[in-house]
């Protein structure tokens, strides 16, 4: 499972590089209304999706 939580970590960092430079993606997080670029909507969605991926692993581990 480490390479899951590698992947999972490598998407927060790609996230949170991308939302450094693009300023729809840094308003996205403060409002809900506003729309992440293409890119950006593309690495929140991956981040999300291995975040979900590793919480849901690590829950069931015991």
């Amino acid at each position: 499972m480490r390479d899951l939580y590698q992947r999972y970590q490598t998407a927060a960092r790609d996230l949170t590089g991308h939302e450094r430079v693009c300023e729809p993606c840094t308003l996205a997080n403060r409002d809900t209304a506003t729309t992440r670029c293409d890119t950006g909507a593309r690495l929140h969605e991956t981040f999300e999706r291995l975040q979900d991926a590793y919480l849901t692993h690590m829950q069931n581990r015991t």
